[in-house]
């Protein structure tokens, strides 16, 4: 076919299609669409006669209340049609952004070909459900009709209307042939598999081929993985692009007495379960610090796996030479401490430097002597060390201005294991959404891995000492987690059951747990709530994070009937 004119031609035979699996930046138009135009000349190269672009690419995704500043949207919709006038002779373009039309602002992908904005189509199914708002900006769109482009009837769902069929069914009674699916799907543990079964859904349904593409990066707490495919009409894997990696593809399609066929391409294995988290975690961050603008990210090293598993992830995002490790000792902490953050640090290759905190202790204590005469330490003591903890890395931070990142695990931050002010302080939390045995899982895993486009060494980077080791704050003598909590493998356990599953009380006993711990794990559960709202953004990873996933109230007086 040829690429270089808006002409009908019927009944053509063959189409290249490429795929442009992404990374936007939410906001940035001048930065998306140099990607956008990028993209579509490796596409041209290859002959090919339209490029797909993921859900809003031309916006970012997803831009949130952004929408609704008249400013931002006036701004994408004169973007988009400059962009059409000035595209000039090569592939057309379907491409998502924000669009106002009068009174409504859609989410909407347009083709761009031959000089104009040639169709606009919008999304009909917002979805309004965990860490999507999308009724709250949009309107939705009536249902479509097929898109015609060069003698082909391209089927268009956006992203979530192609979770139900109502979308691709209406495509298909209106004579789609392909459909072309958009996608802005955020990562999580089950989703690829989600995905795909959908699409096959779909495919089943129509009897068409479906090409989905999705977008690849980090924003804010949401990370996209990729993974883009095509599916021909008798549900064969057509393609699959790799995750995790901005990706360009040009797909050879034909058509025959049976409709069109996506010719065979390479099928990129995806990682999954632990190797997937720890890319995500890896990826949420880089992006995280180099869209925000940050030289490179401070820590404190204790030692403890937690933070050893964010010193590797911090590294394998950013490079050794833009993480810097701290130790900050104090009586409680031990020898086998410190050997074991130095032994981190150097495996990494990472600077370390040593800030021990006794004499910010004793300021905060001698200034409080005569307030906390006659009452014995307790908690509070413990809290100021790690308070002195976190100002001294955010000292560092003003200083230099690198971001802190925090190390609490979602364990921790479930039950209120964690200080404000103190090792909660930071900017961003990679291993915010990972619970405390996941955190020995990836650790595991990253010792024996180099995730895709890390930037850290192979073989071991978190000692076997800190993975063995009995897990400890080090706030007061012999002090272990298991004095305050049960065994992570029960007190996971208990978590998953009542963050990711809402099950009952009763339902939970039932697994076999004793009530009395089952119940201080609610409670506990229940009051740290105002800690995570004042908590560091972090990757998302789970059907069921902190924050956009689980809007609990923090005045709050429901307990379930004992």
């Amino acid at each position: 076919m040829s690429s270089t004119a808006s002409e009908a031609q019927a009944e053509p035979t063959s189409l290249k299609i490429a795929l442009a699996q992404l990374n936007p930046t939410v906001g940035d138009l001048d930065g998306n669409e140099k990607k956008l135009l990028d993209a579509r000349a490796i596409a041209a190269a290859e002959g090919a006669d339209l490029v797909v672009f993921p859900e809003l690419f031309l916006t970012g995704y997803p831009p949130e209340d952004l929408v609704l500043k008249p400013a931002f949207h006036a701004a994408a919709r004169a973007r988009a049609e400059a962009l059409a006038a000035r595209l000039g002779p090569g592939p057309a373009v379907l491409v998502g952004t924000v669009w106002p039309e009068g009174d409504a602002i859609y989410n909407a992908v347009l083709l761009l070909d031959g000089g104009t904005v040639a169709a606009v189509r919008h999304k009909v199914d917002l979805p309004n459900y965990g860490v999507f708002d999308e009724k709250r900006v949009f309107r939705a769109g009536n249902l479509p009709s097929p898109i015609g482009f060069r003698g082909v009837r391209l089927g268009v769902p956006i992203c979530e209307d192609i979770w139900n069929d109502e979308v691709t069914e209406c495509l298909t009674e209106c004579g789609a042939e392909i459909l072309l699916v958009p996608n802005g799907s955020p990562f999580d543990w089950k989703k690829p598999d989600v995905r795909m079964n959908i699409a096959v859904a779909r495919v089943t349904e129509s009897g068409l081929p479906l090409a989905y593409v999705n977008q690849i990066g980090g924003q804010d707490e949401l990370v996209f993985d990729g993974a883009s495919f095509v599916l021909n009409s008798d549900r064969s894997l057509a393609c699959e692009l790799p995750a995790w990696e901005e990706h360009v593809a040009v797909t050879e399609w034909t058509r025959g007495p049976d409709g069109w066929t996506c010719a065979k391409g390479p099928v990129h294995k995806s990682s999954e379960g632990d190797g997937a988290a720890y890319q995500a975690c890896v990826l949420g961050l880089r992006d995280y610090v180099n869209k925000n603008g940050f030289p490179g990210v401070v820590l404190g090293l204790s030692g403890g796996i937690d933070s050893a598993l964010v010193a590797a992830m911090s590294v394998d995002a950013l490079g050794r030479d833009r993480v810097h490790a701290i130790m900050m000792p104090y009586r409680y902490t031990s020898d086998q401490s410190i050997a074991d953050a130095k032994a981190c640090a150097e495996a990494l290759g990472i600077r370390l430097d040593t800030v021990p905190i006794a004499p910010a202790v004793e300021g905060f204590t001698n200034a409080l002597e005569g307030i906390f005469r006659n009452h014995p330490a307790d908690l509070t003591e413990e809290n100021i060390q790690s308070r002195a903890r976190g100002v001294i890395v955010m000292a560092i931070s003003n200083k230099f201005g690198s971001m802190v990142v925090t190390t609490g695990n979602k364990s921790e931050m479930s039950v209120g294991y964690a200080t404000l002010y103190g090792d909660m302080n930071g900017g961003f939390n990679p291993v915010k959404d990972l619970y405390k045995l996941e955190v020995y899982r990836l650790s595991r895993w990253r010792n024996a891995h180099v995730p895709k486009g890390g930037f850290g060494p192979a073989g071991e980077v978190i000692p076997e000492s800190i993975i063995t080791r009995v897990p400890t704050a080090e706030l007061r003598e012999n002090q272990t987690d298991q004095d305050s909590l049960p065994p992570y493998d029960v007190l996971d356990d208990i978590l998953v059951s009542l963050v990711e599953h809402e099950l009952p009380v009763a339902d939970v006993i039932a697994r076999g747990h004793d009530p009395d711990v089952v119940r201080k794990v609610e409670r506990l559960l229940y009051l740290a709530e105002y800690k995570r709202r004042q908590a560091a953004p972090g990757v998302k990873i789970s059907s069921r994070n902190f924050g956009r996933d689980r809007r609990y109230p923090i005045t709050n007086r429901f307990r379930e009937d004992r």
